[in-house]
């Protein structure tokens, strides 16, 4: 095969060249801005990140699980455990800790001793904090999301949880369990996953309870 002259050899370059600017103009510029714009449009609050507001500040998002816990005594101490707050209802726990830069699972198998344990200390925490039986525990109580951050919590789990929230803020327990109905969200297009109750909208809702 004979050698490519110069010319033919730039001209190849110079296609590729213009090929890599089209693709970036429009792949990497074009289209993001398509749909930022549309979804903006369409969309504004999930655009915006689905920010939840109290007085016209944003204070959490309902994508993103967090913890609603007790100061540390010890703030300084990262080894202290979390102590969670009886006046609020408590999300699922979190591999990560709802810590937004440590999107983790535990990776760990349902042979693992190391989760069956935790499972089993789980259960007598959550029924001695609810003040329910043990064999009534949700098992989302007991297990951590894929994600570590997931802000969703079984109906089963957040009604459980209704006497304590109304016993330690003092308001009537139908309040509390009416609140928590309202929040009760069905399955995705009918029939896509599960009933489910965002926590963080629901403890958003529960904040503004008098």
């Amino acid at each position: 095969m004979p050698p490519l002259h110069l010319p033919s050899l730039l001209r190849q370059h110079v296609s590729a060249l213009r090929m890599l600017l089209v693709f970036t103009v429009v792949t990497g510029l074009a289209y993001p801005l398509a749909v930022a714009g549309v979804g903006r449009l369409a969309f504004p609050h999930q655009a915006d990140g689905s920010l939840l507001e109290d007085h016209g500040r944003p204070v959490a998002s309902s994508l993103i699980g967090q913890n609603f816990a007790l100061p540390k005594k010890n703030p300084t101490d990262p080894q202290e455990a979390l102590r969670p707050d009886p006046e609020w209802f408590q999300p699922r726990p979190s591999a990560g800790g709802y810590d937004p830069l440590n999107s983790t699972a535990s990776n760990l198998g349902p042979s693992s001793t190391t989760l069956l344990d935790s499972i089993g200390e789980r259960r007598a925490a959550v029924a001695a904090f609810d003040g329910v039986p043990p064999s009534s525990v949700p098992v989302d109580a007991l297990t951590a999301s894929g994600s570590g951050l997931d802000p969703d919590i079984s109906p089963a789990y957040a009604y459980e949880q209704a006497a304590r929230v109304a016993r330690t803020r003092g308001l009537s327990a139908e309040r509390v369990v009416h609140l928590v109905a309202e929040h009760v969200r069905g399955r995705e297009l009918g029939f896509l996953g599960e009933p489910h109750v965002d926590v963080v909208e629901l403890n958003e809702a529960l904040s503004k309870v008098r």
